[in-house]
């Protein structure tokens, strides 16, 4: 035969196709920005790669992160750009940046400094506000180009501001109101959004402390805007999940819509061990009535980095909300004040409350003091400093913080540590593996690696899967979920969204602390380990020393989805 000659040939690799199926060992060939052929005799690139061996793989499916304000400024959406990811979905949780009126532009950036952990020097330097509804930010997405692939929710928050000014804050919403939020979904799919996103989670708040919009949102308002979605047969609802909202109602959803349903965000809580299993138990037995729900859950223990200033871990206690109200200049005051400490220990230990804290004192440590005087604290948790001290660990950690003028950064490992119990969530049929958070929480911690720590922790380390397996779950289930066309599988046809990697070495780095966002602000990141390769549409982006750009924006920005 006539052999082709292709842009691209990659040989001699270990081709896993995003199947689940066994690997091949072949060569891969790419013309124009698709897989062109799979097999021992694929023809000549104009550019050859040997793969020497290595696992070529579809890039990693990132369905969870909150790209949406970065990807104004940062198309390469770093660092996901550079950990395998190739294809993202933002938006979730309903936090999105449009639609947007001019005169909300503040007050959204704010609430995103305050929800998502977002640096608001950052965010008033960065921000390119050159559009207002929902089809205006992906036009201008396109205009601009993107590094990755990139589909995004039409965000609920964002939706009840534009409809509600200020009084998404404060109340239900009308009838013509939720009508008119409706239209507003329906205008957002019809411009290519993958689906509508919401909170109800006690511990989403904007800037002072206020409830996010969503959380004020009554059931007709959530089954009239999903209803909307679903209205042309596409669209997948995403909802992080507050204490109010219960899975009967939201299997009613999916069976109404007869569309997907992502529950989040399912941790392993040491303190209520079977709240999650109970919640997978019944988000299977709504699958087994025909009803597609998922529980998106993680491969990461949540860690978050703090000081007294910033500690979104007890955001969701109704007794923490005079702190998440108040200046900077009036937290000192407050933390001493022995009725407010006295309200917190009290609803620390309500059972069954749904928060990032379950009051595990031993899993927050000391990570830097401010006084070197005190560096013999250094690496000790809060309980057995407390015990020592022989007070309550609440008021030790608020003493000890306040006498370093709160500067002390304090670490926890809040949820998700234990390993058995968190494989048994990863492995179970209906979770979908996800909750990176890139691009949120930048301060408090980076899980935008959490494929690569999949890949190496879970599968080469404690071997819960075979690579096979892991694989499928990041790139061509994340797909079929949330019907992503043409991606998430190497095969004939499917755009060249790919990374090349080491199964044996293949990891997230630690993290590492760098300024580099506008206006200096710092966030955390961490690199690739074991990586070789990823390209986006047949372009390559990053190698082992990280991207590799030569000005071209190679991703697409998704707005076709399958039914």
């Amino acid at each position: 035969r006539v052999l082709t000659m292709h842009d691209l040939v990659i040989k001699n690799a270990v081709i896993y196709d995003g199947s689940g199926e066994a690997p091949q060992h072949a060569a891969l060939a790419v013309s124009e920005g698709r897989v062109a052929e799979i097999g021992s005799d694929v023809g000549g690139g104009h550019e050859v790669v040997n793969a020497e061996g290595l696992a070529l793989a579809p890039g990693i499916i990132d369905t969870h992160t909150h790209y949406d304000a970065q990807v104004t400024w940062d198309p390469w959406l770093d660092p996901s750009s550079r950990l395998g990811v190739t294809t993202v979905v933002m938006g979730n949780c309903g936090f999105t940046v449009a639609p947007c009126k001019p005169q909300h532009r503040a007050a959204t950036a704010r609430n995103l400094c305050n929800v998502e952990g977002m640096s608001i020097e950052a965010l008033r330097e960065g921000m390119r506000w050159e559009f207002e509804s929902f089809g205006n930010y992906l036009d201008h997405l396109e205009s601009r180009g993107v590094g990755l692939n990139v589909a995004c929710f039409a965000g609920h928050s964002s939706i009840r501001t534009w409809v509600m000014g200020d009084d998404a804050t404060e109340r239900a919403a009308t009838a013509d109101e939720i009508a008119a939020m409706a239209d507003l979904v329906r205008e957002a799919m019809a411009a290519g959004a993958i689906g509508f996103a919401t909170s109800t989670f006690e511990g989403h708040n904007g800037a002072g402390g206020v409830p996010m919009p969503s959380r004020l949102a009554k059931q007709d308002e959530l089954q009239a805007l999903v209803v909307a979605m679903a209205e042309g047969d596409r669209g997948t609802f995403m909802l992080t999940r507050g204490s109010g909202s219960r899975l009967s109602f939201l299997e009613s959803l999916a069976e109404m819509a007869r569309r997907p349903v992502i529950v989040a965000a399912l941790l392993h809580n040491p303190l209520n061990d079977q709240t999650t299993t109970r919640a997978m138990q019944k988000i299977g037995e709504a699958n087994s009535r025909g009803h597609e729900l998922y529980g998106q859950v993680s491969c990461c223990p949540l860690t978050l980095d703090f000081t007294l200033y910033n500690p979104y871990m007890m955001e969701a206690f109704d007794s923490w909300k005079p702190i998440m109200e108040a200046k900077p200049e009036d937290l000192p005051r407050l933390y001493r004040d022995p009725e407010l400490r006295a309200a917190v220990k009290a609803e620390i230990a309500e059972p069954g409350k749904i928060t990032a804290f379950t009051g595990d004192w031993s899993g927050i440590k000391v990570a830097e003091v401010a006084d070197p005087a005190n560096r013999d604290k250094e690496g000790r948790d809060i309980a057995g400093l407390a015990a020592e001290a022989g007070v309550d660990p609440l008021d030790w950690i608020l003493d000890f913080g306040l006498s370093e003028d709160m500067k002390t950064t304090f670490a926890s490992v809040l949820l998700n540590a234990d390993s058995q119990a968190v494989g048994k969530l990863l492995s179970d049929p209906y979770s979908t593996i996800a909750l990176s958070d890139a691009g949120a929480h930048l301060t408090f911690f980076c899980d935008a690696g959490f494929g690569l720590n999949l890949y190496g922790s879970w599968v080469r380390e404690r071997g819960l899967f075979s690579l096979e397996r892991a694989i499928y779950e990041m790139t061509g289930r994340q797909a079929d979920i949330y019907r992503i066309r043409g991606r998430g599988r190497l095969r004939p046809g499917a755009w060249a969204d790919m990374m090349l990697f080491d199964p044996t070495t293949v990891a997230r780095s630690p993290n590492l602390r760098v300024h580099d966002l506008p206006a200096g602000a710092s966030r955390l990141v961490c690199d690739a380990e074991g990586l070789h390769g990823v390209w986006v549409n047949g372009s390559h982006i990053a190698n082992a020393g990280g991207l590799i750009t030569n000005g071209a924006l190679p991703g697409a920005v998704i707005r076709k989805f399958d039914s």
